[in-house]
This record gives structure tokens, C-alpha cells and sequence, in this order.
């Protein structure tokens, strides 16, 4: 009988381990997966003016 009392607290001892092992992988995976997302940043709007050198580029095409 006392044998059966000890297989039955290490048989519960190894599921509570594997499941304590298996939340902390999930939980530092987890952890790690977050950590590579890219940054929120603002959107770059984008620069519509125009350069000097462009201005003098899209005259000298239009007259041809």
C-alpha cells in the first residue's frame, strides 16, 4: 500500500512539473515573440515638395 501511495505522489509531482515546465516555456515564448514585434512609430509622411534640382530636370524633359 505504501508503495502504491508513493508511485501515485510522484506520478502527481511529474504532471505538476511538466505542466509548470510547459507554462513557463509558453509564458517565456511568449515573452520573446513580443519582444521581436517592430516598434510602433509614427507614420512618415511623405515629403511632397520638390527640390530645385528636380524643378530644373522636369523643365528640361517638358521643353523636348
Amino acid at each position: 500500500m505504501d508503495a502504491m501511495a508513493q508511485m501515485a505522489i510522484l506520478t502527481a509531482a511529474t504532471i505538476l512539473a511538466a505542466g509548470a515546465a510547459f507554462g513557463m516555456a509558453w509564458a517565456f515564448l511568449h515573452g520573446a515573440f513580443r519582444l521581436m514585434q517592430p516598434a510602433a512609430a509614427r507614420p512618415v509622411r511623405p515629403r511632397l515638395e520638390l527640390v530645385q534640382g528636380t524643378r530644373a530636370a522636369a523643365r528640361a524633359f517638358g521643353r523636348s
